[in-house]
């Protein structure tokens, strides 16, 4: 791959990982103009994409755009011109390891899972500069739901990458006028906003659960916030990336609906239900519960 990159370079999009953020992100993709690959676990979802356009698993009654593509050969992906990784956090590293000795030198990869990985503390950037040294690393991380991105509804994003030329071509391979991506150089900033509003999300969930009222949900959101800023600038992060879309915006929206994967775990554990019951139920995956011992563990090792 060559080490420059025009803004219409991006031609070919591939999306690691097949729920619902990741058909989302397919049909922002898409309706961008770009030929679109979706690898997906699931033999059915794959079936599904191709033959009838929709991922019933989860993003039910929505039709995809003809551009996309879905396959379980996620080797394939090495072919296209950028990478969106939407698999978990704490699955990051051994889909990285299977798929990493395929890519080619300088592919662009943008991580969009929203965690900290455990044991480790690694920052998800810190995952692929382990497993994929030799490609190139942007992060995709705002405030937003599936449902909305692919329904339309206005949105707004970061995408972090500390090659503006880089930057701008993301932005344009996935930018409509109804998806925003704003640029900005700071990676550990928009990962710490990211990874830190999931645990807070829980924690106004758990709030909302015990009716403890608005008062204390905004009084988890601001706290929660400044331990977030407090963090995330001990790590190398800056305030006016936190206080942004990636930070305090997702924040907001995290902590104000149930639509929130995390803050409705969190409401069904305060109502008195176990975490493993209501993880256990789920298709989707709550960041927030596998980060959260995570997070408390790097803001112990840095004070």
């Amino acid at each position: 791959m060559k080490s420059s990159i025009e803004s219409d370079d991006l031609q070919r999009i591939g999306v690691l990982g097949g729920g619902a953020w990741g058909t989302a992100l397919a049909q922002i993709a898409a309706g961008a103009g770009r030929e679109v690959l979706l690898w997906a676990f699931e033999p059915d979802v794959v079936a599904a994409i191709n033959e009838t356009r929709e991922n019933p698993l989860y993003l039910p009654g929505h039709r995809l755009d003809d551009r996309i593509r879905a396959t379980t050969d996620m080797t394939a992906l090495a072919g296209m011109d950028a990478v969106l990784a939407v698999t978990p956090a704490q699955h990051l590293r051994p889909t990285l390891k299977r798929l990493a000795g395929h890519l080619p030198s300088g592919m662009p990869i943008v991580l969009c899972a929203k965690g900290i990985e455990q044991g480790s503390l690694a920052l998800m950037t810190e995952v692929l500069a382990a497993e994929a040294p030799d490609v190139r690393a942007a992060v995709l991380s705002g405030p937003g739901f599936a449902r909305d991105v692919v329904q339309g509804l206005p949105t707004a994003t970061t995408i972090a990458c500390r090659d503006p030329a880089l930057g701008a071509a993301l932005v344009a391979a996935i930018g409509r006028p109804t998806f925003r991506p704003y640029l900005t150089d700071d990676l550990i900033g928009a990962e710490i906003g990211g990874a830190v509003k999931n645990v807070i999300a829980i924690a106004c969930g758990i709030a909302e659960g015990r009716k403890l009222g608005d008062g204390a949900r905004a009084a988890l959101i601001t706290r929660g916030f400044a331990e977030l800023c407090r963090l995330g600038l001990a790590l190398g992060g800056r305030q006016e990336t936190l206080s942004g879309l990636c930070g305090l915006g997702d924040l907001v929206l995290t902590c104000s609906s149930l639509t929130s994967r995390n803050m409705s775990l969190g409401a069904a554990l305060g109502e008195g239900r176990s975490a493993a019951d209501v993880l256990g139920e789920r298709r989707s995956v709550a960041e927030g519960a596998a980060s959260a011992a995570a997070v408390v563990a790097l803001a112990a090792k840095h004070g």
